[in-house]
């Protein structure tokens, strides 16, 4: 099916300098602790990630949809996703909207195990934002390793992680927008806010620079796709698009099953979807899309009115559409097996028919290629005594 050519574009995917950040790992004195504390965020520090993978994966973003488009299929990022990659939950509390005031200064000080007057030496602004430099982050974290100050040192260290990775703004600055965000305990659905608006607004302008969690968007991608050696294989001088053009819908890995029972945030308050705020706007999500991704079936084409997008700049300023988004997260819609139905990780014909027409009519920015055939088996060399031996026995049998 010829479904088109449309240009390829230019991004750049900007990892944050964090090879100082690694080296206060060997700090945690319980890392498995630390992670039922706070979450994965330390495998974000250790991920090994492929050039190229995610600037192929940004070249197929729908911007009517808000979603990820292929020749036979769609994949998109969800909160349930984030949450199970990052072993965080999503918490029933409004997310961060960019409207919430730091704590008084002596309060945050004694938040952070700082003395005040240390605080208020290096409380500095950049870019317009208060915070802290990554360097004294860190130095901090080190004097209070080497004082036996074990909680006090992955409270930092994770803050660090905020602020470097999970939201990077400034290089080598821990804004105020990821302390609000650290010390609500809540970042997943800003985490797939920042994801989608900046890819969102990158196409618009025809590419440049996303800023977003880029460990975290390439986790998500890498675990959807096939774990064969011969799709992963570097050694057959394929670039990443030409085995990604390879690909069906039944070649990708829809769900885990780490997310059978978990309800889905299907729609909030007024909204047909799921408004998301990031620290750089406003941005929907089309859970509908995602069923698949869950375990549930793809039947037909969605409803036009669960598809509506929202797309708002932080410096477009419009109060109305915030105040409508947060109270909307104050009345979240969860579905799960009574509303869904059973298990069915299955794309049916009317829904793959209209994937294929949304393809044709966005249009593929790289050309179709052949699915990738595993490497035959090699027949192993037998000694001529032995291949006589084994004929013989197929003989007897």
């Amino acid at each position: 099916m010829d479904f088109g050519r449309r240009s390829v574009k230019k991004y750049n995917l900007i990892n944050p300098k964090i090879d100082e950040l690694k080296k206060l790992v060997s700090s945690i004195a319980d890392p498995i602790g630390f992670r039922d504390r706070y979450g994965a965020l330390i495998s974000l520090l250790t991920l090994r990630m492929e050039e190229g993978l995610l600037q192929t994966l940004v070249q197929f973003y729908d911007p009517v949809y808000h979603c990820f488009t292929f020749p036979d299929y769609q994949l998109m990022p969800t909160l349930e996703e984030y949450a199970q990659l990052l072993h965080i939950p999503v918490a029933d509390t409004v997310p961060f909207s960019g409207s919430e005031k730091l704590p008084e200064h002596s309060s945050l000080a004694k938040v952070l195990y700082m003395k005040k007057s240390e605080f208020k030496n290096n409380f500095t602004t950049k870019g317009g934002l208060p915070g802290f430099t990554a360097k004294f982050l860190m130095g901090k974290v080190s004097y209070f390793a080497s004082q036996g100050c074990d909680i006090i040192v992955e409270h930092l260290f994770a803050l660090l992680i905020y602020g470097l990775l999970l939201f990077p703004n400034i290089e080598g600055f821990v804004d105020s927008y990821a302390i609000r965000i650290f010390l609500s305990g809540n970042p997943i659905p800003t985490l797939l806010g920042d994801t989608y608006h900046s890819i969102h607004y990158r196409t618009l302008k025809g590419g440049g620079t996303i800023v977003c969690c880029i460990p975290l968007l390439y986790k998500w991608f890498v675990s959807h796709l096939p774990k064969s050696a011969t799709f992963r294989d570097r050694k057959s001088g394929l670039q990443w698009s030409q085995r990604i053009m390879s690909l069906t819908q039944s070649d990708i890995a829809w769900y885990s099953r780490v997310l059978d029972d978990v309800k889905i945030i299907d729609s909030c308050g007024e909204f047909p979807n799921v408004p998301l705020m990031g620290t750089k706007g406003i941005i929907s999500y089309n859970p509908v899309l995602a069923r698949r991704q869950l375990g549930y079936p793809m039947k037909d084409k969605p409803p036009n009115i669960l598809l509506e997008g929202i797309f708002l700049r932080d410096n477009e300023e419009d109060p109305t559409m915030k105040e409508r988004v947060v109270r909307a997260w104050h009345r979240v819609c969860r579905k799960g097996r009574l509303e869904l139905g059973k298990k069915d990780c299955t794309s049916y014909e009317p829904y793959l028919q209209w994937i294929r027409a949304r393809a044709i009519q966005l249009k593929m920015p790289y050309p179709h290629h052949d699915p990738i055939k595993p490497a035959p088996l090699k027949t192993p060399y037998l000694p001529l005594d032995d291949k006589e031996e084994l004929q013989a026995t197929l003989e007897r049998v």
